[in-house]
């Protein structure tokens, strides 16, 4: 934990924490939030509490004062509910000596309300449901709604102005420096991939041999370089997708998951020219630094998951499986406003035809293609030395010779 925040620490100063997620994804949704509540109280000091990796990706925020700690022991070894307990007590006794004036609790959990409870902080503003008890502000969560905005309504429950609720995020130089020779090895002259795989939930993966089937057709049809990084969990999926492909196609996908870390993996982003993935916390990692991408949605909702404000195609198969709750919301009309139809859904139905038409719409240039003619001595060639980047488009170049 630190302990000493970047901010007066006056006494006289209001004292704000922000009790975030443990999900990387859920945690740089919250960076309008954080924005909008920097904007509210200029002269407060912010802390984040937070777990793991959802700390890390607001290392360079400028709203924050200070990111702590949620020390969690991990749950086989919590010694049961009263050892969960006793390690609540131990963390809400130290967050109580910051003498907080204020929590927001973007976690809606019972465990996060109690911890603010426990840390003796009078106003504590979070959502309604099981933790409401131990709340003194509570706020609806509205159905179909995007997280970004659930967030924000936390501000709005306190009449506080907000803004467009824009995405961004930052990038330092020495983050930067770090990433730009391990991308120098690499062709600049062809397009950049990101491809995040996996999830910590299963339900959401996409099939093995379809992500085979898209890296071939990234690297051989559209010419592209392919990237690959992660934590230790996603490894052995990424051996196997380069065991699974040939040597020409192996040497231009590239697994940097034991050279960048999280830190650096905003840095590695702003450098692609397109990231697909699965709905995971690298997809909102592209789409917090500009990155186009191509989201396959799973079991969870694209109303309230989607990429944020980012040029993105969210694609989800056509078979829903709504709940009785959400088939009665339905027919009542209460869903009609939204984009997307309630339900779970299955991300192995989406079918590579629609990965492949998605890429096509944001990285139309074509690679090299050579056409023979009769003799061999003709030659048609789309050259690509300079690509279209999406969030800066040149013109293609058409050569014949």
């Amino acid at each position: 934990m630190k302990s000493a925040p970047t901010h007066s620490t006056a006494s006289s100063r209001e004292r704000i924490v922000v009790v975030c997620t443990q999900y990387i994804g859920d945690t740089l949704l919250a960076i309008p939030f954080l924005r909008n509540l920097r904007q509210a109280h200029p002269d407060a000091v912010i802390d984040v509490c937070a777990q793991g990796g959802a700390r890390a990706v607001l290392a360079h925020c400028p709203y924050v004062d200070d990111r702590i700690t949620w020390s969690r022991p991990p749950r086989e070894s919590r010694g049961g509910l009263l050892g969960a307990f006793a390690a609540l007590r131990a963390q809400a006794g130290w967050m109580r000596a910051r003498a907080y004036t204020r929590a927001y609790l973007l976690k809606p959990s019972m465990s996060a309300a109690l911890l603010a409870w426990l840390a003796g902080i009078p106003v504590r503003i979070g959502f309604s449901g099981e933790s409401s008890p131990f709340l003194t502000t509570t706020v609806r969560r509205r159905l179909g709604r995007h997280q970004v905005e659930t967030y924000l309504d936390l501000m709005r429950a306190e009449e506080a102005a907000v803004d467009d609720g824009r995405n961004e995020n930052w990038i330092p130089a020495e983050s930067a420096a770090r990433i730009r020779p391990i991308l120098d090895q690499f062709p600049r002259e062809r397009p950049r991939v990101f491809l995040a795989i996996q999830s910590t939930d299963v339900l959401k993966h996409w099939p093995a041999d379809r992500w085979c089937r898209l890296t071939r057709w990234l690297v051989k049809d559209r010419g592209c370089e392919v990237f690959l990084c992660g934590g230790a969990a996603d490894l052995a999926a990424h051996d196997a997708l380069v065991d699974a492909m040939g040597a020409d196609v192996a040497r231009h996908l590239h697994d940097l998951s034991e050279l960048v870390p999280l830190a650096d993996a905003a840095a590695l982003m702003q450098t692609m020219h397109l990231c697909v993935g699965v709905d995971t916390g690298l997809v909102h990692l592209a789409a917090s630094v500009g990155v186009p991408t191509v989201v396959l949605a799973g079991p969870t909702d694209p109303n309230r998951w989607a990429p944020w404000k980012t040029p993105s195609v969210t694609l989800r198969s056509s078979r829903v499986v709504p709940s009785l709750w959400e088939r009665a919301r339905a027919m009542l009309g209460h869903t009609s406003h939204l984009e997307w139809p309630l339900g779970r859904a299955d991300a192995a139905d989406i079918p590579f035809e629609d990965v492949e038409a998605a890429v096509k719409t944001i990285l139309p240039c074509q690679p090299f293609r050579s056409l023979d003619l009769t003799s061999g001595t003709y030659r048609y060639e789309v050259q690509c030395d300079r690509i279209a980047d999406p969030r800066s488009p040149q013109p293609i170049d058409v050569v014949a010779e």
